[in-house]
């Protein structure tokens, strides 16, 4: 902990400007200065984890190795950096609260009033400093949720001032991201929305040392003069953030701005090696500059809200970029498929996605959309409850299984190719009770997803309850229709293959956690390509 410096990023004025992006931002470039850097995320709320959030309200779970069902920002930090992320990276309020609870019953503090000073702040404390503690970091980032000024984020903004005094200045940086909005009618860009926050953030006893600017203008030199003195930094520590075309871009407009330089210099730290972006700047002019394009469709629950599907559209995009094309992603909400319409809503697609989900609703139009794919060779790329449909659909349509169905959808379905798992049927509670985290799956020689992998064993995230009721195996599977991915230890069906096909792959995890701009996911690779071939044959 001694050697380690510590990086706080804040938010003013309004939620959702972007502090996981402009943290992944920081660290890819100081992890390109051979710096070992990690992030961790400190969510406000009360629920334990995400695991029970609705995607409407809170995006997509990410899920890491160890298992933990974390915030969709983790997913940002481990796609920017290649760096896998685990339970430590991310800690709500309600963790916290239940920490310090569970210490309170067991007697650990002797009898004491137990309070928000000094035990939820020493609890956030210890939490801020274990990743230093477990993991030799040179610098952590620790992103604070929420905005300064929220009653949920008091403890954590009164910890960090508290981290301060307890490692001095010179071992911290505090960055405070602000909006810098525009109003029309004026014709200008106001500071004083940022001024109040950080007015806000020095009454909890904190002063910025950085201020990073959302906004959609530049800002210009005299706006940038004032606000360093409005706001006590100096000028160089004044950091536009301006929308960008991609969120791959903002590290570069963050190297433009002199961010990491400005945080070295504050932190007393010398650059272990010379910048280096190249496999960065590589991706990214293949992103911007394709040779070809493709409509791939998603199908799913949440379509509404693409941040319910966050990783998915990213893995499409790092596929995209190493196959040198632009996709084009076409969402359908799987509630509005049916047998009529089918047709008109995928014809021109190049590919299918069926996305994961959980519950009843628009079950139906998942198998529709699969049986097209199937019978109109369209290639197919089912995850979680997508290669769970996509066995029911052969069961239904090609086995004579016409009622098969999942337990979850139908708990008395008299053919349930789908179930839940025995380890399952015993649990009640719903957070945290899942199968979770990183599984072996041993691949069958000349599958199509050997050869995408390039490997015979693999491990894959997964997040579910049901599986593939293994009572069915020799009654649905076929010459064509085969298991060539299974758990070595419990048999568990993990990936789907249709022979007759040129590319329909379901697999039982979610590959798309595992993508990264520099390592894109070998199956969404695989599902690219095909998809490539597929529209260079019509």
């Amino acid at each position: 902990m001694s050697n380690t410096k510590y990086i706080f990023v804040t938010g003013g004025v309004t939620s959702s400007l972007g502090k996981g992006i402009v943290a992944a931002s920081l660290a890819k470039l100081l992890q390109a200065q051979n710096f070992k850097v990690t992030i961790q995320k400190f969510d406000p709320y009360i629920n334990v984890d995400p695991g029970t959030l609705n995607p409407y309200e809170h995006g997509e779970c990410y899920v890491t190795d160890d298992g933990a069902e974390t915030d969709l920002d983790l997913g940002h930090y481990e796609r920017f950096l290649n760096v896998s992320t685990s339970q430590a990276n991310n800690v709500t309020t309600g963790r916290v609260y239940q920490s310090v609870i569970e210490k309170e019953r067991r007697g650990e503090f002797l009898g004491k009033t137990v309070q928000v000073i000094p035990h939820v702040t020493n609890e956030i404390k210890k939490r801020m400093c274990l990743l230093a503690e477990t993991g030799d970091y040179d610098i952590v980032i620790t992103e604070i949720g929420g905005t300064v000024g929220d009653i949920e984020s008091l403890p954590y903004i009164e910890s960090v001032r508290q981290m301060i005094w307890d490692l001095g200045r010179e071992n911290t940086v505090v960055i405070h991201l602000t909006l810098i909005p525009y109003l029309a009618a004026a014709g200008e860009l106001k500071t004083k929305p940022t001024q109040h926050s950080v007015k806000t953030l020095m009454e909890s006893g904190i002063s910025a040392d950085i201020i990073v600017c959302r906004t959609e203008y530049e800002l210009t030199e005299d706006l940038r003069e004032k606000l360093a003195l409005f706001c006590n930094v100096k000028r160089e520590a004044i950091i536009q953030s301006i929308d960008v075309e991609t969120i791959y871009d903002v590290p570069l407009k963050m190297l433009e701005e002199g961010l990491d330089k400005v945080v070295l210099g504050k932190l007393h730290l010398e650059p272990k090696q010379p910048l280096n972006l190249e496999s960065w700047n590589e991706f990214l002019n293949k992103f911007k500059n394709p040779k070809y394009n493709l409509k791939i469709g998603l199908v799913g629950k949440y379509v509404e809200l693409q941040d319910s599907y966050k990783s998915i559209l990213e893995s499409l995009i790092h596929a995209g970029a190493v196959n040198e094309t632009q996709i084009d992603v076409v969402s359908i909400h799987s509630e509005h498929i049916d047998k009529n319409n089918v047709a008109s809503k995928l014809e021109f697609l190049d590919g299918l996605i069926v996305a994961p989900g959980f519950g009843e609703r628009g079950i139906e139009g998942k198998i529709i959309a699969i049986s097209y794919a199937r019978i109109n060779n369209l290639p197919f790329f089912g995850i979680c409850l997508g290669m769970q449909m996509a066995v029911i659909e052969y069961a239904r349509n090609k086995a004579g299984f016409t009622k098969a169905n999942s337990t979850e959808m139908d708990p008395n379905c008299s053919v349930p190719v789908i179930d839940l798992m025995e380890s399952q049927k015993s649990i009640t509670n719903k957070g945290g009770t899942m199968r979770l985290g990183s599984w072996d799956c041993d691949l069958v020689s000349g599958s199509k997803v050997e050869d995408a992998y390039g490997v015979k064993s693999i491990s894959e995230r997964h997040r579910h309850r049901y599986e593939f009721n293994n009572d069915f195996l020799d009654k649905v599977f076929d010459e064509n229709f085969k298991v060539t991915g299974t758990n070595p230890e419990t048999g568990l069906v993990e990936i789907i293959e249709n022979q007759n096909h040129p590319w329909f792959v379901g697999v039982q995890f979610h590959p798309e956690y595992k993508s990264t701009v520099s390592k894109p996911h070998p199956l969404f690779r695989a599902f690219v390509k095909a998809s490539l071939a597929k529209k260079n044959l019509t």
